[in-house]
């Protein structure tokens, strides 16, 4: 079962992930969120960065913006995943154990968080 996102933290990373067919729409949903909630809205990568098996967008956000946030990115993403973690300063636990999906998970490349 894909593991759902709860507010226990203080602070979220929640990455939009789309492809070239549907990069206007995860972009436009960024730009909204940035927008409507005040998150900070990173770059729209057309390309993999970090452990990020697809091309993606980063918002960031805290405790008291997730109850409204996650709720309106599960309504508004359509088809695409989002991954959701928590900022504790582990990257690897934030990465596994801290985090959660909206849609269909993907294997992120964990490698990355090892020496």
């Amino acid at each position: 079962m894909t593991k759902r996102p709860i507010n226990s933290y203080d602070h979220y990373h929640a990455h939009v992930y789309f492809d070239e067919s549907s990069v206007a729409h995860a972009s436009s949903i960024c730009q909204e969120a940035g927008d409507r909630f005040g998150v900070k809205v990173g770059r729209v990568h057309q390309k993999l960065v970090g452990p990020h098996p697809c091309w993606s967008c980063q918002l960031a956000f805290d405790h008291a913006q997730f109850d409204e946030v996650i709720p309106w990115l599960e309504k508004n993403r359509g088809h695409l995943t989002v991954f959701v973690h928590a900022l504790t300063g582990n990257d690897l636990e934030d990465h596994t154990t801290h985090a959660s999906w909206l849609g269909n998970p993907v294997a992120l490349n964990l490698s990355i968080f090892r020496a």
